[in-house]
């Protein structure tokens, strides 16, 4: 298949990129740099959202497009400025997708854009699901993805099979909220994050990769979908689970109060929190690789 990548040089992008060559996919990969032609004939990096560039032609054919850019929500604290470039990056992208799409001769099967469980707000009682109707939160982050999915939802109207990944933390060595959690553990200070009974909902990098794969495989999947592991765990289970494949001890609190005035409101991913699980991807069969903690600790930092 023939499938477009915006976001496509960030995080999970380069890993779902690795994969989908793997298994002998065409990759379009849109840049806001120059057009770069170099590499293999299998995948391309097409210039958008700059004035000179005219991507329609090139992207003609596109079987699935996937959407991950947007600002980071890991890369410091939120300041009103960065509030609003989180929020703008992420409507920019989606509204330039659209345009792209609606002037296709050939629609795409599908649209998968990326999404966060922040939707559904936090709590240290519900369990969240796709299929319930809890309501969703009122905090930035909840509103900046239900922002998000409406501004997604308008392709649903070109008859497109419209996905929301609603990603939990996802665990990476290198990559996302894990080596900041990690390194007070790596350097024999780490302990419980606030109250510790906050609940962490996760998910490992490989599971994100094949669960996007396994969607665009699957057509009947669409709408709101959790990207995370079947086993939430609270922020003291995480911790202790950490320091032992870690060989670290499990000491030092450090207090919530502490990590809101370090943090600000980004806080809210590790002091607060939410258990949601991938009702979705469950029933349709999906065969996770990681849904023991342990097991996925333990193959991120051998």
């Amino acid at each position: 298949m023939k499938i477009t990548i915006a976001g496509g040089t960030g995080f999970v992008g380069k890993a779902l990129t690795e994969q989908l060559l793997k298994n002998n996919h065409e990759v379009i990969i849109l840049t806001r740099g120059r057009k770069n032609t170099n590499g293999t004939n299998r995948i391309r990096f097409v210039q958008w959202q700059s004035e000179n560039s005219s991507p329609i032609q090139e992207l003609e054919g596109t079987d699935i497009f996937i959407n991950l850019a947007g600002e980071s929500i890991n890369g410091g604290r939120w300041t009103q400025q960065r509030k609003e470039k989180i929020l703008t990056s992420r409507l920019n992208s989606v509204n330039a997708l659209l345009d792209i799409i609606s002037k296709l001769r050939t629609k795409p099967k599908s649209l998968i854009n990326a999404s966060a469980i922040g939707i559904y707000g936090t709590s240290l009682v519900k369990i969240f699901t796709e299929k319930e109707n809890h309501g969703f939160g009122n905090d930035f982050l909840s509103n900046t993805v239900q922002q998000w999915e409406n501004e997604v939802s308008k392709a649903s109207r070109l008859g497109i099979r419209t996905v929301f990944c609603r990603f939990g933390i996802i665990l990476d060595k290198h990559n996302g909220a894990l080596p900041k959690i990690a390194f007070p553990y790596q350097s024999f200070f780490g302990g419980p994050i606030g109250n510790g009974r906050q609940w962490m909902s996760w998910i490992h990098i490989e599971d994100v990769v094949n669960g996007i794969l396994f969607i665009i495989e699957n057509e009947q999947m669409a709408g709101p979908i959790n990207f995370t592991a079947p086993h939430p765990v609270t922020m003291s289970e995480f911790g202790k689970s950490l320091s032992s494949v870690l060989h670290r001890p499990y000491w030092l609190p450090v207090p919530s109060v502490a990590l809101r005035l370090l943090l600000g409101e980004m806080s809210t991913l590790v002091v607060d929190g939410q258990k949601v699980l991938p009702e979705m991807l469950l029933d349709n069969g999906y065969p996770f690789k990681y849904s023991n903690l342990n097991l996925a600790l333990k193959n991120i930092f051998s």
